[in-house]
């Protein structure tokens, strides 16, 4: 059965702020990126380790993998509105649907275990290890990867009710 406009309705305005918050939190992420890979070198040290140093000695591979991070982290941001915007209906619902599942899914794990992992070493569940780079660690702690969760949660919320309005949809139409 082929899709009408009115089958690919947007997101209850309840839930709309969380495809456009999730963009907000993904441009300023990408933005961040690029910066880096341009040869900004403000924040590098909230890094820390081989990133951080890959990155000041503005390593060939290093710089182009930021590129690409940055132009994913882009990609990313912009499926929550697409999935809350009229103009998201140019693409097909299945593309958005699954690239923003998928965006989703690799945030809050990526978040989430390295959130939950640092709590466990801040806490003293885990050892630290002896070279730890604190700074980096409290930096990756308290914003980086919450950051990610965060993003993910959001863009994982308005894909739920994206996926599910859809389906309620579908069930309509059957009885």
């Amino acid at each position: 059965m082929k899709e009408s406009d009115g089958d690919r309705a947007c997101v209850p305005a309840r839930l709309a702020w969380c495809g456009h918050a999730a963009f907000v939190l993904g441009l300023l992420y990408a933005l961040v990126s690029a910066y880096w890979a341009a040869g900004g070198t403000a924040g590098l040290d909230t890094l820390g380790g081989e990133l951080e140093r890959l990155a000041r000695a503005r390593d060939p591979l290093m710089i182009a993998m930021v590129w690409l991070i940055a132009g994913l982290k882009l990609v990313a941001a912009v499926l929550g509105p697409a999935l809350v915007q009229s103009w998201g209906r140019r693409f097909p619902r299945w593309m958005l649907l699954t690239l923003s599942w998928g965006a989703a899914t690799v945030l809050v794990l990526y978040g989430g275990l390295l959130v939950g992992g640092q709590r466990l070493v801040k806490t003293g569940v885990l050892e630290a290890s002896p070279d730890m780079d604190w700074t980096a660690f409290n930096w990756h702690l308290f914003l980086w990867d919450p950051w990610f969760l965060i993003w993910g949660l959001l863009l994982g919320a308005v894909t739920w009710s994206s996926t599910r309005r859809r389906t309620e949809r579908t069930s309509e139409m059957d009885v």
